[in-house]
């Protein structure tokens, strides 16, 4: 029994005497809770008038290139200086010329058969004279003279002549022309395909330029985007919404001014977006004379699009 009744007698006695240990345990301090505001600034809010703007980029790109083809064959003679890679030409200037003998040649005879068939002509106008004279002399009315009589079938064979030679004329002037390379319009030399002392023949690459008057961008923009624009914005020419490119040259921000003018009109079935073209006036400044570095063509550029214009609004 002892052994049955001293461990029991043990936990009673310490039961007993952690209850009174704890009802024995002073208080715990009560502090006082801090302060749990916090300082904030506040602002009135006024309606307002503000403008949206759209992000978009894209890529410049000449308006036009074209690939300079030989229609004629024949020796490079001259190359003009600004036909090189960068070089700047206007509409009209020499680019290069081809060895234009042949072409001489062959418009001299195409004169001197005019010049032949011109004289036949005139011979055969005096001969129908003659025959409607001797026709006259018989008494009877020009209604019932022959053809052959009036000798009219020889005068239309003398005229179609006439013709022929007058368009061989113009066509042999036109190859000649064609010797002689020159500008479509003011571009620049994006490659040069032939140089002095070659020979090229028909259909042969010379060269390819473009035209630096005018550079667009296409600009990708999102149904979200197109959201924030007017819906007028491309129903005249003074609603059309500016456009601010921007680049990095250097180590210096550079923006350039441009005007959204067209919609490709198409959903890229890729990226499901729509296209605007922004169009920039004299990228290189040539026009202007200016200092500031031109926008060159190629270059990745950043477009700010001026959207919607919102009154009364919180900005």
């Amino acid at each position: 029994m002892k052994k049955i009744l001293l461990p029991l007698a043990i936990i009673v006695g310490a039961v007993l005497l952690s209850s009174i240990m704890f009802k024995l345990k002073p208080a715990p301090a009560v502090l006082e809770s801090p302060e749990t505001s916090v300082a904030v600034k506040t602002l009135v809010l006024e309606k307002t008038a503000t403008q949206l703007s759209i992000q978009s980029q894209g890529t410049v790109l000449p308006r036009t290139r074209s690939a300079l083809i030989s229609e004629v064959s024949g020796a490079v003679l001259e190359v003009s200086s600004q036909f090189v890679v960068g070089g700047v030409f206007q509409a009209g200037d020499l680019l290069m010329q081809l060895d234009p003998t042949d072409y001489q040649v062959a418009l001299q005879r195409a004169q001197a058969r005019l010049i032949s068939m011109n004289a036949q002509l005139s011979f055969e106008r005096a001969r129908s004279a003659q025959a409607e004279k001797e026709w006259a002399m018989t008494g009877r009315p020009a209604t019932e003279a022959p053809l052959l009589a009036l000798r009219k079938p020889y005068l239309a064979e003398a005229q179609a002549n006439v013709l022929q030679a007058e368009a061989e004329v113009k066509q042999a002037q036109q190859k000649l022309d064609k010797t002689s390379i020159r500008a479509p319009y003011a571009g620049m030399v994006a490659e040069k395909s032939a140089d002095i002392g070659q020979f090229v023949t028909l259909g042969s690459k010379l060269g390819e330029i473009f035209a630096i008057d005018y550079a667009e961008v296409r600009l990708p923009l999102t149904k979200r985007d197109l959201s924030m624009m007017d819906a007028q914005a491309f129903a005249s020419n003074r609603a059309r919404p500016s456009v601010t490119l921007s680049a990095t040259v250097g180590d210096t921000e550079m923006q350039w001014n441009a005007q959204l003018v067209r919609s490709e009109g198409v959903v890229d079935q890729r990226n499901r977006s729509q296209y605007l073209v922004a169009q920039i006036v004299d990228p290189y400044n040539i026009k202007q004379n200016s200092e500031k570095t031109g926008l060159l063509m190629g270059s990745f550029v950043r477009a700010t699009i001026a959207g919607k214009k919102l009154d009364k609004v919180f900005a």
